[in-house]
């Protein structure tokens, strides 16, 4: 009988230990956690790395407002592509290679992605938020003078 309640036991703490990264796989910082520092580094920076905000404003201020982000960061302007329900911005500055994408969601709402590569593989998604961030602050201002929303 005793035998039976230890594999009963190891068995459980078996079982606990396979499902409890599952369990917590809907709140990030445990699960990362739970998987070890070197998982938690690797997924956090790609999570991290490609920042998105949406605007309730039409497509074409929060392109204008981001050019103007761009010219302000130092960054230099490469290509503006029409895409499907929206245009991306590819720019560069120093050895990383920035791409702002922005999708019209409807007439007064843009939904904008920022992806910032230091090389081929690696992601800066601190340079990435900081052009959202330098967009949103340059939103107001064009709202008051122009026309519309």
């Amino acid at each position: 009988m005793g035998q039976f309640v230890t594999r009963a036991r190891d068995a459980a703490r078996g079982a606990a230990f396979l499902v409890l990264p599952l369990m917590l796989a809907g709140c990030e910082p445990l699960s990362l956690t739970v998987l070890g520092v070197g998982g938690s580094a690797a997924v956090n920076h790609k999570i991290s790395s490609t920042p998105t905000r949406t605007f309730t404003m039409p497509l074409l201020k929060v392109k204008n407002a981001s050019m103007v982000a761009l010219r302000r960061m130092g960054i230099q302007t490469e290509d503006v592509k029409k895409v499907e329900n929206g245009e991306v911005i590819t720019a560069r500055v120093g050895s990383r290679e920035i791409e702002v994408e922005l999708e019209s969601l409807s007439a007064y709402t843009t939904r904008m992605r920022v992806v910032a590569r230091n090389g081929s593989f690696f992601y800066d998604g601190a340079t990435a938020t900081e052009i959202i961030v330098q967009t949103e602050k340059g939103l107001p201002r064009q709202a008051r003078n122009s026309p519309g929303v």
